[in-house]
């Protein structure tokens, strides 16, 4: 090796130069929306994932943190072991995703402070989750922990999603709103709504039979399953009334999505907003039917994490028909907005305030 700098005998291929060149290019910025899109895909997965766990019995399947068991850091052959390690190990992909928003953010040419703090806020929330995780374990399932777990979970989806559509808007430019000031305020109430269908949707789970641990054997019979189910550690909430809690959240909720999706018809019956509004639309219905099929049906495992994908699919829905309610001003730096087709090109807002 000459210098430091070759490998013997490949005088040609200087080493780490190359690298090291690769890391200090900047980032661009449809490079870092990439990142951050792939972020969000993740963040959602570990929630899926998550609750395979849940939904298997297999929350206890690891005794101990960060270690499988007191004697061993891998599980062993036990199914549920190897199912609570693995989702473990894909928490794994999900930090190194958020590690490279933040080192993205922080190459990106040009730098912009709001992806900085925003990509940081992934961190934190990967931090409180592990720590969480961690308790939740400790305390063997605290139902108020385990509903928590996925209450930060859904922070983080939020944070991805408001990273991932920042990413995208043009630099330096300013944003309007594209949508009347009532309809701002609705669209601030459809938030709102998907909050509280969330929580209470944790009450039903942290209440019902997959609140994430099920004591009884392999082939046990079923007399020998409900009496294992007796000693999972539930929400103090009769599950009926948690069901019929969110059932009329879940109501009220697609009520002011359909009044949103009418209003932004009327103003803007094309463009990203009004497509945004028809997925969400499309998705809550959905979600809706498998609510009222998994209830009907006993509550199948499948049908759960079905609707926990669903969950988790409507939230991010909505925040997007959310921040879509905003646009880039246009001006002559606008150009980047335009050749991305992020500026929607209203006709005009309505006169007056149309929307009660």
């Amino acid at each position: 090796m000459t210098g430091g700098t070759a490998w013997p005998g490949h005088p040609a291929r200087p080493y780490p130069g190359p690298v090291l060149e690769r890391l200090r290019r900047p980032v661009s910025p449809q490079a870092y929306r990439t990142i951050t899109m792939v972020a969000l895909v993740l963040l959602v997965a570990i929630v899926v994932t998550g609750a395979g766990v849940r939904l298997t019995g297999s929350g206890l399947g690891c005794t101990d943190w960060p270690r499988c068991t007191e004697e061993t850091f891998t599980p062993s052959s036990d199914l549920h072991a190897k199912i609570e390690f693995y989702n473990r190990m894909i928490t794994g992909l999900v930090s190194v995703a958020v590690i490279l928003a933040v080192l993205g953010s922080l190459r990106r040419a040009p730098r912009r402070r709001d992806l900085i703090w925003l990509s940081w806020g992934l961190v934190g929330g990967v931090v409180a989750q592990i720590v969480l995780g961690g308790l939740v374990v400790l305390t063997h399932l605290n139902p108020w922990l385990v509903q928590g777990h996925f209450v930060v979970s859904m922070v983080l989806v939020a944070n991805a999603a408001v990273l991932t559509h920042r990413a995208g808007l043009p630099d330096g430019v300013p944003l309007r709103p594209t949508v009347t000031p009532a309809l701002l305020r609705w669209g601030r109430v459809l938030v709102g709504m998907a909050i509280v269908v969330l929580l209470t949707g944790t009450l039903v789970t942290g209440s019902g039979p997959h609140s994430g641990h099920n004591e009884a054997e392999a082939g046990a019979t079923k007399a020998e399953q409900l009496e294992a189910a007796k000693d999972v550690r539930r929400l103090p909430i009769a599950v009926h009334d948690a069901a019929r809690l969110h059932g009329t959240m879940m109501i009220i909720f697609l009520g002011v999505t359909i009044w949103v999706l009418v209003q932004i018809r009327r103003h803007q019956p094309d463009g990203k907003l009004a497509s945004s509004a028809r997925w969400l639309l499309t998705a809550l219905i959905l979600q809706g039917a498998v609510g009222y099929l998994q209830y009907f049906t006993d509550v199948p495992p499948g049908l759960v994490a079905l609707h926990i994908l669903g969950a988790s699919l409507v939230w991010v829905a909505v925040l997007f028909t959310f921040q879509r309610m905003w646009v880039p001003l246009e001006s002559e730096g606008a150009a980047e907005a335009e050749w991305r087709g992020d500026i929607e090109h209203p006709a005009h807002l309505p006169d007056g305030d149309p929307v009660p």
